[in-house]
């Protein structure tokens, strides 16, 4: 994982309204398409630079989530007086090299690789990435930035936080861990075929157990007071488990939502509980620089 990171240098082109931008990548591969990262600032009405952002990472494959829960979680983030950034991870939407599917992409660079070390290098170029983007933002004099991921983007999240003392936060919801409880935990729910693939890959699990890959051995450059883990409780696709990370990182703040992988997911974009995760997130983002009167009424 990098150990050090340059400000990105966002272009906001005129073929790219809506605030979206691009930069290259600081870690870049084989792939022309990947080695561009694209986004999209939600800035605040009045002196942006002057507030905090919340950069959201979408889970694996949710282009659903990326382009349409996220706006509109975005735009609740602006009422309350927070800048929102959005990144598409590595091998995602615009950035699928195109002469592979998305099965194809999955299977041999993403989450479900059974090339280890390449998987590793997806990692470790979305964690350069998000403290690249992190670091322009702060560059350009926001006090604070947080991070909130869904699925993949929470393990990755995480990842970042345990290398990145200046994030004032991180917000994992239903996050990854560690590749063998992902292995294990996928096989009750999966069709014969595919349990046989987890089955020979739970010893690979294992070894990939004892990595850096694995949250659990890390811990969070931040205090645990500026973490937050939202678990559902049922979930029976995810590859970790937040309540063995809540251990290990000394028992921050857990939410535990009685529902499944998706559905977490889901509400995590709905009414309910984006409101609650900004009530959580405002005193660890500097609440003084929101106007008290906006903020409370735009959390109602």
């Amino acid at each position: 994982m990098p150990a050090e990171s340059q400000p990105a240098q966002p272009d906001f082109g005129p073929d790219a309204p809506g605030g979206r931008f691009r930069f290259p990548t600081p870690r870049p591969c084989e792939f022309a398409e990947n080695n561009v990262v694209h986004g999209r600032l939600y800035r605040c009405a009045d002196a942006w630079q002057a507030r905090p952002v919340i950069v959201l990472l979408h889970g694996g494959g949710d282009f659903p989530g990326n382009q349409f829960g996220f706006h509109l979680f975005a735009r609740r983030c602006q009422r309350a007086g927070f800048n929102v950034a959005t990144l598409e991870l590595p091998y995602h939407f615009q950035r699928r090299p195109r002469q592979y599917g998305r099965a194809e992409i999955l299977c041999q660079y993403g989450l479900i690789s059974q090339d280890y070390l390449q998987m590793a290098k997806t990692y470790a170029q979305a964690v350069a990435e998000i403290r690249s983007l992190g670091g322009w933002l702060l560059a350009e004099g926001c006090p604070a930035v947080a991070l909130v991921g869904v699925s993949l983007g929470a393990y990755l999240a995480g990842l970042t936080g345990c290398g990145d003392a200046r994030l004032a936060s991180i917000v994992m919801i239903i996050p990854g861990t560690r590749m063998g409880l992902m292995l294990s935990q996928g096989e009750p729910v999966v069709g014969r075929r595919v349990r046989e693939v987890i089955r020979r890959r739970l010893a690979a699990g294992e070894e990939l157990d004892r990595t850096p890959l694995n949250l659990t051995l890390a811990r969070p450059a931040i205090s645990k007071e500026k973490v937050l883990l939202i678990e559902g409780m049922y979930d029976q696709i995810g590859w970790g488990a937040p309540i063995d990370l809540w251990q290990s990182w000394g028992q921050p703040d857990i939410w535990r939502l009685p529902q499944g992988h998706v559905s977490t997911a889901l509400t995590a974009l709905m009414p309910g509980l984006p409101g609650r995760i900004l009530r959580w997130l405002a005193p660890r983002l500097n609440k003084s620089t929101v106007e008290e009167k906006d903020f409370s009424a735009s959390l109602r």
